[in-house]
């Protein structure tokens, strides 16, 4: 699990209550049903419109990776299966790839050493490649966008529903003693729309276009490596090539 974004999501909401507090404020005072009911569903009803079908699905299934440990494990992974085909090609040939393709966890890495046994042309090969994966990333990014999409809609509709409760408020001056009670219920709203936005949405969406940076940056390795099996690189030269993908933190546990 990415405790990171646990942790997060404790130390945002957390903070703010306890400020909230620390200043006299009380948590009943937060808690709206009303507010909480328009900010929600407005904003669902704007992803809704602004959104495909496929992408609202993808976005929601997407959810539960912003909570998944960093891809960069995978990663690394990644690197070993290349560099047992590396070695083996080398040590045999192309051929010799053929038996471990299947065994293979990655679906994309079997379909760029499949091509190379295919004797497809290094260039055919590398732009047909980077056209799939280029193709994912898009569909990927779109389901994350409808989370940053909610975060940009959410504040907008907490201040319409504090001006929906101001106008409750101005249509029931003649009780003045509840018109302060009134206008801070009102403003909830803005509370839950900035809240729902800048604590969960927006991050959400975020973590969610990291963690597809970097699984793109694995399929950028694949295609460097499959590339560098077809040239016939050292292992040791393909090698250094591909640890380039995995930045310093892969030296520092070497």
């Amino acid at each position: 699990m990415d405790l990171t974004t646990v942790f997060g999501i404790i130390v945002g909401i957390g903070g703010i209550l306890l400020g909230n507090m620390a200043e006299g404020g009380h948590m009943g005072s937060l808690v709206q049903g009303a507010a909480f009911v328009i900010v929600l569903t407005g904003t669902a009803g704007a992803v809704l419109v602004s959104s495909r079908r496929d992408d609202l699905k993808l976005g929601f299934r997407m959810v539960g990776k912003a909570f998944q440990e960093d891809s960069e494990r995978e990663n690394e992974s990644i690197l070993r299966s290349l560099m047992e085909c590396a070695r083996l090609a080398k040590k045999e040939s192309l051929l010799a790839l053929e038996a471990k393709i299947p065994n293979l966890s990655n679906e994309f890495m079997q379909t760029a050493l499949r091509s190379v046994l295919d004797g497809m042309e290094p260039k055919l090969l590398e732009d047909t490649l980077h056209q799939q994966l280029d193709v994912e990333e898009e569909h990927l990014l779109a389901g994350a966008r409808i989370w940053t999409d909610a975060g940009g809609f959410a504040p907008t509709i907490g201040i319409i529903g504090a001006v929906l409760g101001l106008i409750h408020v101005m249509g029931n001056l003649t009780d003045t003693s509840k018109l302060g009670g009134g206008i801070a219920v009102a403003f909830v709203a803005t509370v839950y729309g900035v809240g729902f936005a800048n604590l969960l949405f927006l991050p959400l969406g975020n973590k969610l276009k990291r963690k597809i940076q970097q699984d793109m940056k694995g399929r950028q390795m694949i295609i460097a490596g499959a590339l560098g099996i077809q040239a016939g690189l050292s292992p040791a030269l393909l090698e250094m090539k591909l640890r380039a993908y995995l930045g310093s933190s892969y030296e520092k546990k070497k």
